[in-house]
């Protein structure tokens, strides 16, 4: 078996060469508007929202930034197929201009565009960050009124083309089968609110200061809730690539779109040096079920079925066949990566 990785270092707006209907699963995080971090490259986008924003037009410049978004999740949906789905993981913002602090509503901004193009909004997910913050008080301190909270979570939207997608072949049905999560992932990962997932270091040495990536877990929790394996999983906003480590692990292909190809170096880094990474984080997904199975059944509750193509039992009968492969090779190629996989072997 194996999966190809395409990166392509160019705008998204349009998703230039991806064809209509050819996409299973989108997963990404875009620049957010109204931080800091982002603001040169909004302006590159269209100079208005530099003249905005040194007009002290702030919520203007905050909505053209949007409409620069709006571009890509209208390709979005062109090249998903009925029934896809595209994650967004999207943090509002905070800012202070002229002495006057707000918040900027990026996330009700993006939902409510994707549902006036025709999206399904599916519950989202809030992804509680953790923080190192000494003092959560914020504003005046400890006097009523000027006080605000912390932002410490993020959104990541749901959203599906079309109605829910159907497997009505035997060989879908058995690729699905294989792709299935362990019961207690499913307890885990379909929960609303995600306090797990731990935030990325984002310094980085090329391009800019700060990566702005989101953490492998997260990416990697999405592909397997929302796809199976050889599913085609796009990311319009790669950055650093995780999207991508986290397909290959996964099983699916994909295609990254960067438009600052000075991450490029970093990303086929990434990509190209981090076998064992990723084995490591295939064996660890086995052991930590095999764990929960004996911690389980010490504490008198039952694991019936047999896993099918690795040594351990399970609690329900969808998760007989699931099978977990490990890297073999990444070969690399003109037109990206192709990973090839072997038996985990247990």
């Amino acid at each position: 078996m194996s999966t190809t990785h395409r990166i392509i270092y160019d705008d998204s707006s349009e998703l230039s060469g991806i064809e209509s209907e050819s996409v299973d699963l989108v997963v990404t995080s875009p620049p957010y508007p109204m931080v800091a971090m982002w603001d040169e490259m909004f302006g590159e986008l269209d100079e208005d929202i530099s003249h905005l924003m040194e007009d002290g037009n702030y919520d203007d410049a905050f909505e053209l930034m949007h409409k620069q978004l709006d571009k890509t999740w209208n390709s979005v949906y062109r090249v998903l197929n009925n029934g896809g789905i595209a994650c967004i993981n999207i943090g509002d913002s905070t800012r202070t201009f002229e002495g006057v602090f707000k918040l900027y509503n990026s996330h009700s901004r993006i939902l409510n565009f994707c549902l006036s193009i025709g999206f399904e909004s599916l519950p989202s997910i809030i992804w509680r960050k953790s923080t190192n913050a000494p003092n959560k008080f914020m504003g005046s301190g400890m006097y009523p009124v000027g006080s605000h909270v912390t932002l410490e979570h993020e959104h990541i939207l749901i959203l599906r083309k079309g109605p829910r997608r159907i497997f009505d072949s035997p060989e879908s049905k058995s690729n699905r089968n294989s792709s299935a999560f362990f019961w207690e992932e499913r307890n885990k990962w379909f929960s609303d609110t995600w306090f797990d997932v731990h935030g990325k270091l984002q310094n980085i040495d090329v391009g800019r200061e700060r990566s702005a990536a989101y953490p492998f877990e997260l990416a990697a929790r999405l592909i397997n809730m929302f796809s199976v394996k050889n599913d085609l999983v796009l990311d319009p906003f790669l950055g650093t690539g995780t999207t991508t480590k986290a397909a290959i692990c996964s099983e699916r292909n994909s295609i990254g779109f960067e438009r600052d190809e000075t991450l490029s170096e970093l990303i086929d880094k990434e990509i190209s040096e981090s076998r064992d990474f990723y084995n490591n984080y295939v064996e660890e997904r086995l052991d930590r079920h095999l764990e929960f199975i004996k911690t389980r059944i010490e504490s008198g509750k039952e694991a019936k079925h047999k896993l099918n193509n690795h040594e351990g039992y399970c609690v329900s009968s969808q998760e007989v066949d699931i099978v977990l492969n490990k890297i073999s090779d990444i070969e690399i190629s003109s037109s990206g990566y192709e990973v090839l996989y072997e038996p985990l072997g247990r």
